[in-house]
């Protein structure tokens, strides 16, 4: 059983950053993929960035490809995402996810586990 608590979301204006991260509780984190989803008001949830569990892989949606980073400290437990020049189009609740091995099933939206979400609001 792994449990996903994300932090770091807020309200930031337009073209600035913010930072997410996601603790996870378990002792096998480092057998677990790991990304990150949002979802904005009236749209279904669609996938934003990945990471391998070794760190080595990552994949971006298009939409955010260049301006947000994902990383990931296995002796923290922890998966972060770097969000630079936010875009209104940006605002979501945005939730950390984990599967195990399988990053490519990941970007599908195939997770075994998710968080409970965070806010972001990008103002204009």
């Amino acid at each position: 059983q792994v449990q996903l608590v994300e932090s770091g979301g807020g309200l930031v204006q337009a073209g600035g950053s913010l930072g997410l991260s996601c603790a996870a509780s378990g002792r096998t984190f480092s057998s677990y993929a790991m990304g990150w989803f949002r979802q904005a008001p009236g749209k279904e949830r669609e996938f934003v960035a990945a990471i391998s569990w070794s760190g080595g892989s990552t994949y971006y949606a298009d939409s955010v490809k260049d301006r947000f980073t994902v990383s990931r400290d296995n002796t923290k437990r922890t998966v972060y995402l770097q969000m630079n020049s936010l875009k209104p189009e940006d605002t979501a609740v945005y939730y950390c996810a984990a599967k195990l091995l399988n990053i490519a099933a990941m970007t599908r939206g195939l997770c075994d586990y998710w968080g409970q979400g965070t806010q972001v609001t990008v103002s204009s």
